[in-house]
C-alpha cells in the first residue's frame, strides 16, 4: 500500500503529492522545513492571483453573466492558454483558436538561476501568481528527479548578453508610472499621481494586474534586456515593446529590481537529487510537448523530437474532449497540464468546447475579427473601439500629459485615442508607422506610448480596419491639383489666423499652435486618408465624437473648394511657407552664418533691380550683383537678406538689405553683357560677363575690413580691395 503525504492548503503552499519512496524521507523534511518566507513586498507587488489570468477574460465577465457572454470568453481562454497546442482544433475554428508563441527559450540559463527554474517548473502557479504556464508534475513518484533533469537541460541554454548602461531606480519608476506599463501591470504603493489631491487615498486598480514576478530573479541587466526588446523573449506580443531607449530599460529594470530578493528552492536543497544528466532533461522536454508552446530549444532529432524521448500519447482533438476529464478534472496526473482555473473559467471553457463539438465556426465579420485580436493582444487596456474598453478610473489616473497648454483639451490630452473609424482615418503606411514600425507618434503632448506588439501579431489589422470601418457613402474629394482652386496659397491663408484661424490649435513643421497643442499638421497628408479628411472637417463631431474640432465649415457654400485648397497646400508644405499666425519675420531671413556657406539668392532687390544677384557670407559682410547693368552695385555688412516680399507678396516689392551699413558702389563703364555665374568648389560665385567684346570673370571674397575682388579678363587677373 502506498502512503501519501500532502502538501498543506494554502495561497502559498506547493500542491504536490509525495509518495513513499527512496526520496520519502527527504520529502517529509522538506515539507516540515517549507518555503522560505518572500522577502518584503516590492512596491509594485500586486494582490496574488489564485487563478491563471487572462486579463479580458477577467475584465469582461462575470459569474453572474449569462451563458451567451460567458461563452466568447471560453474561446478566449481557449486561445490565450493555448490549448490548440496540444488539441487539434477543427479547421473552421483553426484560425480563431490559433495557440500564440510561448517564450523564446534561447539563453534562459543566463536568465534564470537553477533554483528559480526548479521552482517555476515544479509549481508555476506558486511561483508567479496568475501565470498562464500550466503545471506538469503532480506529485508522483519520480517527478522530482524529472524536474532536476529539466532545470540541468535548461540551465546549460546560454546566451551572453551586452553590457546596459548603468540604471537609475528613481528616474525608473517616473517611467513605468507614465509611459503606460500600468495599463496592464500593478501600479507601485511609492508613487502617487500628480493629480491626486495629497489629502486623498490612491484608489487601486479594480481589475487584477498581470504579475510582475520575475524582476526578483533576473539580474538587473538581463531585465534590462528584456523590457528595451521583449518581444525577443515573447515573441507572441502578449508583452509588447514599449520603444524604450537602452537608458530607459535600464531605468525601468532598477526600479523593478530595488529590493528584491530571489526565492530559494528549499525542497530541491533538502532532496539532494543525483545529477540526471542533461540529454536526460532534452528527452523529458520533448517527450512532455514542451515543444508545442516554447521556442528557442535547439532541434534534438529528427523533427525536432529527442531521440531519446518516449513516444507520448497524442492529445484528443477538441472534437473527443471529455470535460470532466484532463485539464478541466479536479485533479491531475504528472503529465496533465494543470491551470488552476477558478470555476468561472472552467464554465467558459466547458460552453466554448460544447459549442465547438456542435460543429461549424461562427464566421466573424472584420469588425469581430478586430475584436478578438484587441482582446487577444490586450489592446482595450488602454483604447476603446465600439463602446467597449479603455483603462478603468484607477489606471487612467497614471495616464498624463507633459504640456500644461494641452490640459485645456482634457482627456484627449493624455488618454489614448478612441479607434472608431481608424481604418478609413489612417493610410495604410500609417497604421504601419503606428502598429509596428517607427515615427507613427503625432501627440508630443502625450506621455503614454503607443507600444509594438510585433508585425507577425497586428499585420492582418492592415485590411481588417479599412473592410471594418468603410463608410456607407464615400465622402467625395478632388485631390487631383488640377482645379484652379487647388492653389497652396488659398491653403494657407485659410489655415491662417486671418482665415479660419486652424493655427490656434494645429501647429506646423517645428512650430507649436498659438493655443491647445492639439495634433500637428505637418503629416496629414502621409497619415490620413482624404475621403475621413473632408468627412471630418465638414462634420466633426459625427465622424470622431468627442472632438474639440469646431464646425467650421459647416453651411460655408465654399467648403468643398476650401477643404481641397488646405488639402493641396498640406501637401505641399515642404515647399510652403507656414500661415499667418505661426510665421514670423525670422522665418524668412536668410542667415549665412547658419548653414555655414554663401548664400546666393535671385530677387527684385533694393539698389541692384529686378534682376539681380545678391551674396551672403558666414562672414556677415554681403554684396548684389546687377545682372541688367552687370556691375556689382551695392555691398553690406550685419545681416543678409529678408525674403518675405519675394515669398509672399504677389506685388514682388524689392528686398531691402538687413544690414545697416550699406553702401552704394559707382557705375561701371563699358558696353557689357552678363552670361551667367559660375559656384566654386567653396559656394562662391563667380559672374561671367563681357566688357566690350572681352570675357571677364568677377568674384568677391571676404577679407579683412571688407571684400577682396577678383577680376579675370582675357586671362589677365587683378584683384582690389573694397573696404568701408
Amino acid at each position: 500500500m502506498t502512503n501519501e503525504i500532502q502538501s498543506p492548503k494554502s495561497e502559498h503552499a506547493m500542491p504536490f503529492v509525495i509518495r513513499a519512496s527512496s526520496f520519502f524521507r527527504h520529502s517529509l523534511l522538506a515539507i516540515t522545513l517549507g518555503f522560505v518566507s518572500r522577502s518584503e513586498a516590492h512596491p509594485l507587488q500586486a494582490e496574488s492571483i489564485n487563478h491563471a489570468y487572462v486579463f479580458n477574460f477577467d475584465q469582461f465577465n462575470l459569474p453572474e453573466d449569462p451563458d451567451e457572454h460567458v461563452i466568447e470568453g471560453g474561446y478566449l481562454l481557449l486561445a490565450e492558454l493555448n490549448c490548440s497546442a496540444c488539441h487539434a482544433a477543427p479547421k473552421a475554428w483553426q484560425e480563431r483558436l490559433a495557440p500564440k508563441a510561448g517564450p523564446n527559450l534561447a539563453g534562459v540559463g543566463s536568465r534564470l538561476d537553477a533554483d528559480q527554474l526548479w521552482l517555476f517548473i515544479r509549481s508555476p502557479q506558486y511561483r508567479k501568481k496568475g501565470t498562464q504556464m500550466p503545471g506538469m508534475f503532480a506529485g508522483e513518484e519520480g517527478d522530482a528527479a524529472k524536474v532536476e533533469a529539466l532545470v540541468e537541460y535548461l540551465s546549460s541554454l546560454k546566451l551572453d548578453a551586452p553590457k546596459m548602461p548603468e540604471g537609475n531606480g528613481a528616474h525608473g519608476k517616473e517611467l513605468y508610472h507614465k509611459v503606460g506599463c500600468v495599463a496592464c501591470h500593478e501600479p507601485g504603493s511609492d508613487f502617487r499621481p500628480t493629480k491626486v489631491p495629497a489629502e486623498m487615498e490612491v484608489e487601486k486598480p479594480g481589475n487584477a494586474s498581470v504579475p510582475i514576478a520575475f524582476a526578483d530573479v533576473y539580474d538587473v541587466n538581463s531585465l534590462a534586456h528584456f523590457l528595451k526588446n521583449p518581444l525577443h523573449y515573447r515573441p507572441s506580443g502578449r508583452m509588447p515593446d514599449m520603444r524604450l531607449t537602452d537608458q530607459e530599460a535600464a531605468d525601468i529594470a532598477a526600479y523593478l529590481h530595488v529590493g528584491r530578493q530571489p526565492e530559494k528552492a528549499t525542497e530541491r536543497a533538502a532532496l539532494k537529487i543525483p545529477p540526471q544528466g542533461i540529454e536526460m532533461g532534452k528527452a523529458l522536454f520533448a517527450e512532455m510537448k514542451c515543444t508545442n508552446c516554447h521556442v528557442g530549444v535547439e532541434p534534438t532529432g529528427e523533427s525536432g523530437v529527442a531521440k531519446s524521448a518516449k513516444a507520448s500519447t497524442p492529445a484528443p482533438a477538441f472534437a473527443a474532449l471529455k470535460t470532466d476529464l484532463g485539464c478541466l478534472s479536479s485533479t491531475q496526473k504528472t503529465g496533465i497540464p494543470r491551470y488552476d482555473l477558478n470555476d468561472l473559467q472552467k464554465r467558459a471553457i466547458k460552453l466554448a468546447i460544447a459549442a465547438i463539438q456542435k460543429g461549424g465556426a461562427q464566421q466573424l465579420t472584420a469588425a469581430q475579427k478586430i475584436d478578438w485580436q484587441m482582446s487577444r493582444l490586450n489592446c482595450y487596456a488602454c483604447h476603446d473601439r465600439d463602446g467597449k474598453g479603455g483603462p478603468e478610473d484607477p489606471r487612467a489616473q497614471y495616464f498624463t500629459s507633459n504640456d500644461a497648454a494641452a490640459e485645456s483639451l482634457g482627456e484627449l490630452a493624455h488618454m489614448p485615442p478612441n479607434l472608431d473609424n481608424t481604418g478609413r482615418k489612417l493610410t495604410r503606411a500609417w497604421l504601419e508607422k503606428i502598429l509596428f514600425g517607427e515615427d507613427g507618434s503625432v501627440r508630443p503632448y502625450m506621455n503614454t506610448r503607443m507600444p509594438n506588439f510585433g508585425k507577425e501579431q497586428t499585420d492582418l489589422l492592415l485590411d481588417l480596419l479599412p473592410e471594418a470601418d468603410k463608410r456607407e457613402t464615400p465622402v467625395k474629394i478632388d485631390v487631383s491639383g488640377l482645379e484652379k482652386h487647388h492653389r497652396a496659397e488659398l491653403g494657407r491663408k485659410l489655415l491662417g489666423t486671418t482665415g479660419l484661424a486652424c493655427v490656434g490649435c494645429h501647429g506646423l513643421k517645428d512650430r507649436k499652435s498659438l493655443g491647445p497643442p492639439v495634433a500637428r499638421l505637418t503629416n496629414t497628408v502621409a497619415r490620413l486618408q482624404p475621403e475621413y479628411f473632408k468627412e471630418l472637417l465638414l462634420n466633426p463631431q459625427a465622424t470622431q465624437p468627442g472632438t474639440m474640432m469646431p464646425p467650421m465649415f459647416m453651411g460655408r457654400k465654399t467648403a468643398d473648394k476650401d477643404v481641397e485648397s488646405i488639402w493641396t497646400y498640406l501637401k505641399e508644405i515642404e515647399g510652403q511657407s507656414l500661415p499667418e499666425g505661426l510665421i514670423s519675420t525670422e522665418d524668412f531671413e536668410l542667415k549665412p552664418e547658419k548653414v555655414g556657406k554663401p548664400i546666393v539668392f535671385r530677387s527684385f532687390i533694393e539698389g541692384a533691380g529686378s534682376h539681380a544677384i545678391a551674396v551672403g557670407f558666414p562672414e556677415g559682410i554681403h554684396a548684389v550683383f546687377d545682372s541688367v547693368q552687370v556691375r556689382w552695385a551695392r555691398v553690406w555688412k550685419g545681416k543678409f537678406l529678408d525674403a518675405m516680399s519675394n515669398w509672399q507678396s504677389r506685388e514682388m516689392l524689392p528686398i531691402k538689405p538687413l544690414g545697416t551699413d550699406v553702401k552704394d558702389l559707382p557705375a561701371a563703364p563699358g558696353t557689357r553683357e552678363f552670361s551667367g555665374y559660375r559656384l566654386g568648389k567653396d559656394g562662391v560665385p563667380t559672374m561671367l560677363y563681357t566688357l566690350d567684346g572681352h570675357s571677364v570673370e568677377d568674384a568677391l571674397r571676404p577679407t579683412k575690413g571688407g571684400f577682396e575682388r577678383t577680376t579675370k579678363i582675357n586671362g589677365s587677373t587683378t584683384k582690389e580691395v573694397i573696404s568701408w
